[in-house]
This record gives structure tokens, C-alpha cells and sequence, in this order.
């Protein structure tokens, strides 16, 4: 019934990463291609930062879904993995399936080995690690002795960390300095201005199956305003809002829907917690919302008594 009320084919706004909803945005579409071109020259380390919520993973899956057929893609999850744990999940990741109780030592040497027969059959291997800012010391430094790895021709394992900006901050120490030095391309992905916000809601709403416009301009604003830009704080307060306004039979989503939803989102209420310009400003929108429901009911009785 909430899909048939606005028309949706399915939900637009659901938080797991979908690539049926990947929106070209301009700061996804910078990332893709610096990932996409530095790749393809067989560089060794890429980084891709952003904050909680700025679309890492999804970008992450794209790259995967559009990965040409001469690449191998190895994608880790979970980077809470020690050196070993990391060389066999490539392992596993690669299909190479060998006997658990060979040591540290024969595991890497037949991963070499997987890698090079990789190699000469032409096959570009590809390491994508997310959440990478969870990576073990330890584990940092066994990828950058991984990246050794090599012909006299190219990398035999390619490195793409996507990662939340902690990992620039532990990159940045003195220990690290080796692995820092090895990444030759970097992008950070950023929060979306009141515009891409709009493009960006409007697009979701396109690919779910709406046609007729659905947020007024100033609900929109006020969604630009409360996620700060964030997609996943957008889904979360636009998916909502919408079954605000679906318990209320309304046909468009308004001011009021994002209010409640803004006020029912705790990411939003601890970001407005040192800012009580903005509190007041909420207070505000309230009452005039209180208001002018008051008053347009005292209108109808009033009409009615007529």
C-alpha cells in the first residue's frame, strides 16, 4: 500500500547499498574516474576517503560492477583481519583453495604464485578493502609488503582502501610513512550542496518509478539543511518523511514531514546539539506549522458555522 499511494515500484530510499540507485553525482563521478584511471595505468595504492554516510560503499560496488572482464576483483568487507587472516581472504577471494593448516610462510608463497599464473593469463588483480580505517597496524604493513609483489612490467596486486578520514590521520604517522608514500592517487568524497541534494532525491524518486514531483521546494531545503548533505542521512530522513506523509494520506511531502522526521533522527538532534541559533530556528518552523494547522482548522469551523 505505501508503494501503490505514491506510485513507487519499489522502495527509493532504502539504506543498503543498491547500484540500481547510484546516482552520477559530481563528487562520485571524480572519484570514479581518478579509481578507473589509475587502475588502468596499474598503479599500486589508491585511496578513496569521505565521511560516515558519503557513499564509500556504493561507490565500492560500482567500481565492482563495472570492472572489465581482464579484472579480478578481491573485495574485503571486514578489515579487522590480522597479516594472515588478509593473505587468505585473498586467497579465498582469488579461488585459490589450499589445505588451513599450511604456515604463514607457504601461504605466501603459493599466493605469489596464484598471483603470477593470474598474471600471464592476463588477469589484473584488484584489492578492494573497505572500512579500511580498521585496519590493524600490522595489517596496513603487510599490505604495503604485499604491493612488492610485482613483474618487471606491473603490480601483481592492485590496492584500493576506501576508508573514513581517521585512516588519513593514522596514515600521516611516522611508521607509515613507506605505505603513505606508495599511494599515488587519492580522492575524498564530500557532502552535497542544496542543489546535488535535490538532483540527487529527485533521481531515487525517477529510478523508483515517480514521476510527478514529490518534496515541495521548501521541504527539500529544509532536507538539504537537516542531513548536511549526507545520502545516507538524506535516505534516512526522506524515507521517513514519506511514511509520515503516507500515515497522513497526503500526496506531497512537505516542511512538516521533515521536521518530524529531522526531530526522530538522533544523528540530526546531536548535530544540532551545540547550536542553539538552529534549535531556534526549528522552534520556529514548528509553531508556524502549529499555527497554521490552528488556523486553517478554525477557518473550516468557521465556514462550517456559516
Amino acid at each position: 500500500m505505501y508503494l501503490a499511494h505514491y506510485a513507487f515500484q519499489t522502495m527509493p530510499f532504502a539504506l543498503t547499498p543498491n547500484t540500481a540507485f547510484y546516482v552520477d553525482l559530481a563528487t562520485h563521478q571524480q572519484a570514479m574516474e581518478v579509481l578507473q584511471t589509475a587502475l588502468a595505468l596499474g598503479e599500486g595504492f589508491i585511496k578513496v576517503t569521505g565521511e560516515v554516510g558519503t557513499g564509500k560503499t556504493l561507490l565500492c560496488r560500482k567500481l565492482m560492477q563495472e570492472a572489465p572482464q581482464d579484472w579480478t576483483i578481491a573485495y574485503v568487507p571486514d578489515p579487522q583481519l590480522s597479516p594472515n587472516q588478509l593473505r587468505w581472504a585473498l586467497a579465498l577471494e582469488l579461488g585459490l583453495k589450499q589445505s588451513s593448516n599450511v604456515d604463514e610462510l607457504q601461504l605466501a608463497h603459493l599466493l605469489q604464485r596464484w598471483l603470477l599464473h593470474l598474471a600471464q593469463q592476463g588477469q589484473r588483480v584488484v584489492l578492494l578493502i573497505d572500512e579500511a580505517q580498521a585496519l590493524p597496524d600490522e595489517t596496513l604493513e603487510a599490505l604495503r609488503l604485499l604491493s612488492n609483489l610485482e613483474t618487471e612490467q606491473h603490480k601483481l596486486v592492485q590496492v584500493v582502501l576506501f576508508a573514513q578520514p581517521e585512516l588519513d590521520k593514522r596514515l600521516a604517522r611516522y611508521q607509515f610513512r613507506q605505505l603513505r608514500q606508495r599511494i599515488s592517487f587519492s580522492c575524498q568524497l564530500g557532502v552535497l550542496s542544496a542543489l546535488q541534494v535535490r538532483d540527487y532525491v529527485n533521481e531515487r524518486l525517477h529510478i523508483a518509478g515517480r514521476v510527478e514531483p514529490l518534496f515541495s521546494n521548501m521541504a527539500m531545503q529544509m532536507l538539504a539543511m537537516f542531513s548536511r548533505g549526507i545520502p545516507r542521512l538524506i535516505n534516512i530522513l526522506a524515507h521517513k518523511a514519506l511514511l509520515l506523509g503516507y500515515g497522513a494520506g497526503i500526496e506531497q511531502i512537505g516542511v512538516r514531514q521533515i521536521v518530524y522526521a529531522a526531530l526522530d533522527t538522533e544523528d540530526v538532534r546531536q548535530s544540532w546539539r551545540f547550536a542553539p541559533l538552529l534549535w531556534l530556528l526549528l522552534l520556529t518552523v514548528l509553531m508556524m506549522l502549529m499555527f497554521g494547522s490552528s488556523l486553517w482548522s478554525t477557518q473550516l469551523l468557521a465556514g462550517g458555522g456559516g
